[in-house]
């Protein structure tokens, strides 16, 4: 479980209710379930109407991150293509092709087959940057996704509040209830405000992270393997790989 983005979020909601305590509020008073139907379903609705259904399954897939987030270890990976030069220095091309049947990343496998297959060093380049470059875009896209939520979140937020107004305008005739009704009029808008604020921005943003920390594992990989292709030795590889994680 990714701990930290939970203590944020915790800290976050626990400040604005500790300190609409302090200023005398009730929990209660933010309790409203139609502005919270109009708020959620109406971002909702503007995000569906704008991004294609494969992006929207795609960013609903990747909230998971948040509880069990991908690990992108790049000193284990520079361990692993080292000991697959060594490997290939030992048994040759078989080994390496009995390597890549075992190797549980797709895209590592991908390029050992590359390599096996005698590619030139350039167009394995080529063809694994592409992958790359179009998994980082993917990534990304899937990402922004929760950055439209924080964008329509508190603009829906008013929506809300504005119908609640109306409401409010219409039963003139119950002065002693205006305050009550005003007050729940602008729930709406602390839950737009809140729900872009403390939820969907910091969870684009954190999602960014994770995509762009995949792609830096990308790179290293890439590097590996073509150096692994020119047929350099291990700790030439390895000391290449580690320029990738000297300052990470």
């Amino acid at each position: 479980m990714d701990r930290l983005a939970l203590l944020g979020f915790v800290v976050g909601i626990g400040a604005i209710g500790f300190g609409n305590a302090l200023e005398g509020g009730v929990m209660s008073a933010l309790i409203n379930l139609p502005a919270l139907i109009i708020v959620l379903g109406g971002t909702l609705g503007a995000v569906i109407l704008q991004t294609p259904f494969a992006t929207l399954a795609r960013a609903a897939s990747m909230v998971r991150w948040l509880v069990t987030p991908p690990t992108h270890d790049l000193r284990q990976r520079a361990k692993q293509i080292g000991d697959f030069s060594r490997l290939a220095r030992r048994e040759g091309m078989l080994g390496l092709e009995k390597a890549a049947g075992k190797t549980a990343d797709p895209f590592i496998a991908r390029g050992l087959g590359l390599v096996v297959d005698g590619t030139a060093a350039a167009t394995i380049r080529d063809i694994l940057e592409v992958e790359s470059e179009c998994r980082l875009q993917r990534g990304l896209d899937a990402a922004a996704v929760f950055s439209s939520l924080g964008g329509y979140a508190p603009t829906i937020g008013l929506i809300g509040a504005v119908l609640g107004l109306m409401q409010v305008m219409g039963n003139l005739q119950a002065p002693g209830e205006l305050g009550a009704g005003i007050s729940a009029a602008f729930v709406a808008t602390v839950y737009g405000v809140a729900a872009a604020n403390l939820l969907f921005l910091p969870l684009a943003e954190r999602l960014k992270t994770i995509v762009l920390s995949a792609a830096n594992l990308d790179e290293l990989i890439i590097d590996g393997l073509v150096s692994l292709a020119e047929g350099e030795h291990p700790k030439i590889i390895e000391t290449r790989l580690a320029s990738h994680f000297a300052t990470a």
